[in-house]
Order: structure tokens, then C-alpha cells, then sequence
């Protein structure tokens, strides 16, 4: 880890930013991130940065102090503008949850292209690198005219099933829609089980039918693998489903817990039997809701962040024999 980095956060995910400077052993770098009386965004940092490598980590989405996604990626923006004011060599953004990821087409006509538009203002406000985990489509990485690293959270969460005896035969994979399926792919192979797809259609945005269910899921335990958890809708339908079809529990592994609406009360009426996300997006009132489990990614961004001030390769994070093994260390609980 270079002596000249800093981290630096916003409000949407301070927790995790904390938890992946204490792993840096290094701190959270003073900034005021604030609004002004009539709700603009107010930013100003708070020490010195001119010649430092610094890396913004911040999630696009609703913040625990309420602030809405928009807040989040205004804060994200005005502090890279500052940095950049105040002399930083570099700055990385660090975006665990990219927001607006799923606009990354249009689907009709007269429909803009979010993500794109996302990827254009963090260029021009001067970031010069984006981390991030698990894109909802990784073709958003062409968005980008500068490095970006695409995380996976996959050996965090594999770590966990095999913990709690998930995994071999005993289990089935289920990908909950067709273009889910090479994610799922990958968790059967680490898990060593079988594969199952989910076919659905969408009659509107955020609205879901399961239509079909391809693979032998009868008598099996159901982990069902995803990118993201939006409303929990489709979720709770399609563990509806594969019970009919003789499975015996249903299980959910997402990297981003979005949780939108009453997402969280739907999931819990469920017959889902857990639901299993990371922190990229914090959920607040874990303990209130006992059929949810998040699991810190921390440990991963502090890994690669050290990479890249060293200049060491991040991809061997998931492809050296040294990422599989450090993958069989148990997975740590959020911090809350």
C-alpha cells in the first residue's frame, strides 16, 4: 500500500468506506459532506491531497441519512471536483453499487441511456479510474474511456454457502432469468452443483411472470443467484415456482441488496428461507429482520485498491491459486 493514498467518502456508504480503511490501515479522510439550506450539495475536504492518490468510495443509492441516489452521485461528483482543484495526482472512483446500471439501452424509443450518462460525468469532473462490483451488464465497462475494474463478489458469498453446508449435491444453482445464466454458471462450478434457469417475461418495468423452469430442482435445496435485489417481486414468484417443482427450500444470494419500496417486507412474507446480499448498499435495521444476512466485501475493495497503488494486477484477486485459497477464510458480517 502507497504511502501517498487516501480515501475519502461520502455519505450513501460510510460504513463500508471505514471497514475498507481500517483493512488499508490507513483512515477515512476529513470531508464535510453536507447540504446547504436550500438542499444544494455542500462539499469540502477537510486536509491536504495535492500529489496523493486518492479513491472516492461511494455507492450510487439511497443513503442512511435518507438522501435519495441523485444525492449520492452529486456528493460522488463535487468531491472529485474538489480533489481535483486541490492538486490530487489521481483519483479513483470507488463505486461499490453503479447506479442507473440498468439503463444501459434503450429499450424503446426517446429513452436515454443513464449509464452512459453517469460514465460521461465522472469523466468530466476528473475521475481517472472506476472500481466497482458485479456492473449489471459488464458491457458498461465500454462506457468508459479510462481503466475499470470489475469486481466480483462471488468468492465472498461462495464462502459463505460452503460455511453453512450449501453447496455439492445438496444444493441446486438457479439463475432467475436467461442472461443470469453465466453468473450462475460460475456459482455452480465453485460449488460444485447443478444448474437450473428461470424463464420470465416482463409485462411492465418491475413486474414479472415466471413462465418456465428448466432443470432438475426436485428434492434439492434452491440458491438463487442474482446481481442485484430490487423490489423482491420477482424473487418471491419465482421461489414460488421452484417449490411447486419439488424443491425443498429456497435460498437468495444477490451482491446488491437495493431493497426498494416495501422490497424488504415482501422478501420477508416470502417462503424464501434467507436472503444473502453484501454491503455495497447498506441495509439499516439488520436485526429487526432475521431472514436477512449481509456479508462484508470490505476485505475485497481493500485488496484491490493496495493493487493499484502498487501497480499489481487486480484480475489475479480472482484468477491466482492465492484468491482461491484466501477465498476458503471465513466471510465477516457487515459491519453495521
Amino acid at each position: 500500500m502507497s504511502h501517498n493514498a487516501l480515501v475519502f467518502s461520502g455519505s450513501s456508504n460510510y460504513a463500508l468506506a471505514d471497514e475498507i480503511a481500517k483493512k488499508l490501515k490507513i483512515h477515512v479522510g476529513k470531508a464535510l459532506v453536507s447540504q446547504f439550506k436550500n438542499e444544494e450539495t455542500r462539499i469540502e475536504i477537510g486536509e491536504n491531497v495535492r500529489g496523493s492518490e486518492v479513491f472516492v468510495v461511494q455507492s450510487i443509492c439511497k443513503a442512511p441519512n435518507g438522501n435519495g441516489v441523485n444525492d449520492s452521485l452529486m456528493e460522488l461528483l463535487l468531491m472529485i471536483d474538489a480533489l481535483r482543484r486541490a492538486s490530487a495526482a489521481r483519483i479513483t472512483a470507488v463505486i461499490p453499487y453503479y447506479g442507473y446500471a440498468k439503463q444501459d439501452k434503450k429499450t424503446k424509443g426517446r429513452e436515454p441511456i443513464s449509464a452512459k450518462v453517469v460514465a460521461n460525468l465522472l469523466k468530466v469532473t476528473g475521475a481517472k479510474r472506476l472500481v466497482t462490483m458485479d456492473l449489471h451488464a459488464a458491457q458498461i465497462q465500454g462506457f468508459f474511456d479510462m481503466p475499470v475494474d470489475n469486481l466480483m463478489a462471488m468468492p465472498t458469498l461462495c464462502n459463505y454457502l460452503k460455511r453453512e453446508g450449501l453447496c455439492e449435491e445438496r444444493i441446486v444453482i438457479v439463475s432467475p432469468d436467461a442472461g443470469g445464466v453465466h453468473r450462475a454458471e460460475l456459482f455452480a462450478k465453485r460449488l460444485n452443483s447443478s444448474l437450473a434457469i428461470v424463464f420470465k417475461r416482463r409485462p411492465e418495468p418491475d413486474v414479472s411472470e415466471v413462465t418456465d423452469i428448466v432443470g432438475h430442482v426436485e428434492g434439492k435445496i434452491a440458491v438463487v443467484v442474482d446481481d442485484m435485489i430490487s423490489t423482491g417481486g420477482t424473487l418471491a414468484k419465482a421461489a414460488e415456482a421452484i417449490l411447486a417443482r419439488g424443491a425443498t427450500k429456497v435460498y437468495t444470494v444477490a451482491t446488491h441488496g437495493i431493497f426498494a419500496g416495501d422490497a424488504v417486507e415482501v422478501l420477508e412474507r416470502s417462503q424464501i428461507e434467507r436472503v444473502i446480499t453484501t454491503n455495497t448498499i447498506p441495509l439499516t435495521n439488520l436485526d429487526e429482520h432475521p431472514k436477512f444476512v449481509q456479508l462484508s466485501i470490505a476485505q475485497t475493495f481493500a485488496d484491490a485498491i493496495s493493487r493499484i497503488t502498487t501497480n499489481r494486477s487486480v484480475s489475479e484477486l480472482f484468477n491466482s491459486e492465492e484468491s482461491a485459497a484466501a477465498s476458503e477464510a471465513p466471510a465477516e458480517p457487515a459491519a453495521v
